[in-house]
């Protein structure tokens, strides 16, 4: 399999290539050259398997022999090393938990294998690498949990100042060593394009070796693949219908990995993208005008986009937008109905949602009303990480998992650096510190 630039069809790279560079030379996003279908007896027996098989099969035409098979089935099993409970939660509804890992958030499974397959490359190399990721919240506590003390790699993550829960800024700052973490003085897209204009420095590139652990990279991007096949395992035996998925989305990565599954073969009927109040995808969908407008700061902070870099990926697969429109739908939701459909919930079956879980839950139930579909929503972080900023009537119901130190982190101390949204302050930076 090899990779081509989104914005030169005819430049292309080895998986390698791809994830170590990040972004291509004219700063396209890598896409795959083509698509492989799924054996049918492996879509029919996907209830047989283990995970850790369902993954392997999943990932390995897009890696190909630039990584021994041995070695990627080790990186698959020590991602997928947790549990993914599905549950039942409103007739024809499930919610699949994707927070089991260390930092509780769906991307410990994206970090956790770009880390593996970045180590495995520079263990090979005598030079080192700089890793770049801009975090709306989970992002960075993944990277940093994956990548610690990784061989050979440096991390630096930029994080919005006041716009991440207080545990989210724990995880992504106590933990030193490789991991530096930059307060930037403004929003997720600044940090975006920090990192963005980074990768576009000449200057920069000749002498610093950059790639970036935002889902950009192929490698953090492809794995989410896996949650569409453990979701559909976990109820085929009850089902046997195509299933319609909802997707809290906020740079859009997840949702485009399950539209590349659904391509391989999965029965997959609707994708439903689900957003808070930045909105601009449920817009251009309904008129369709892509324009972006300054983020909102909402309750369900990840989503804390306005200019989604997967988005172009999504269009990738889709040779108009008529097509797009049946392949996927959007709808927006205010803070006020997230937190009425928390309690709602919590009271009808003693199930706590998270924020961004319940915006995906809020979509998919006003999609189905009346149909006789089935769906699943990801549960993409544990409430636990949003405790301080949910009111205290659902705030007292929400316990930590019985394998996870919560007070760990707070008892460490934070180490970062604060830093302006000017890119000239943060070349400077990643100068000074190389």
């Amino acid at each position: 399999m090899r990779y081509y630039s989104l914005k030169n069809y005819t430049y292309r790279v080895t998986f390698e290539e791809a994830i170590t560079h990040g972004l291509a030379p004219d700063k396209g996003l890598y896409f795959p050259e083509n698509i492989p279908l799924l054996p049918k007896d492996f879509l029919q027996n996907l209830s047989k398997k283990n995970i850790y098989d369902i993954a392997f099969q999943l990932i390995h035409p897009f890696i190909g022999n630039t990584i021994p098979d041995n070695i990627v089935y080790s990186i698959v099993s020590e991602t997928l090393k947790f549990p993914f409970p599905i549950h039942n939660i409103d007739k024809n509804i499930y919610a699949l938990d994707l927070y089991q890992g260390p930092t509780m958030a769906f991307k410990d499974i994206g970090a956790k294998f770009m880390a593996g397959c970045l180590g495995y490359f520079m263990s090979k190399k005598a030079t080192n690498i700089t890793v770049l990721v801009a975090t709306s919240g989970d992002t960075g506590g993944a990277v940093a949990n994956g990548f610690f003390k990784v061989d050979g790699i440096k991390v630096v993550i930029l994080y919005p100042s006041k716009r991440i829960s207080e545990l989210q800024e724990k995880q992504l700052t106590s933990l030193g060593d490789n991991i530096i973490s930059l307060e930037i003085d403004g929003d997720f897209d600044d940090c975006q394009k920090l990192v963005k204009k980074a990768f576009l420095d000449s200057f920069l590139q000749i002498n610093i070796k950059l790639t970036s652990a935002n889902s950009i990279n192929i490698a953090r991007w492809l794995p989410q693949m896996f949650y569409y096949c453990i979701a559909y395992r976990s109820i085929e035996k009850k089902e046997q219908k195509k299933v319609v998925f909802s997707v809290p989305s906020g740079n859009f990565g997840n949702i485009c990995a399950g539209m590349i599954v659904e391509r391989m073969g999965l029965p997959i009927s609707l994708f439903i993208t689900s957003t808070n109040a930045n909105d601009t995808i449920p817009r251009f969908i309904d008129i369709p005008i892509y324009k972006p407008k300054k983020a909102k700061y909402t309750l369900s902070n990840a989503m804390d986009v306005a200019d989604p870099s997967n988005f172009i990926r999504i269009l990738a697969l889709h040779s108009n937008k008529e097509l797009l429109r049946k392949h996927m739908i959007g709808y927006r939701f205010s803070d006020e109905q997230t937190l009425i459909t928390m309690q709602d919930v919590w009271e009808k079956i003693s199930y706590m949602l998270d924020p961004h879980g319940t915006v995906s839950f809020m979509g998919l139930q006003k999609y189905l009303k009346e149909k006789n579909l089935y769906g699943i929503f990801f549960e993409t972080a544990h409430p636990i990480k949003f405790s301080d900023k949910i009111k205290e009537s659902l705030r007292k119901n929400i316990y930590c998992p019985n394998n996870y130190n919560y007070n760990y982190f707070f008892k460490k101390d934070k180490n970062y650096y604060k830093l302006s949204s000017k890119y000239e302050e943060f070349r400077e930076f990643l100068l000074d510190t190389k």
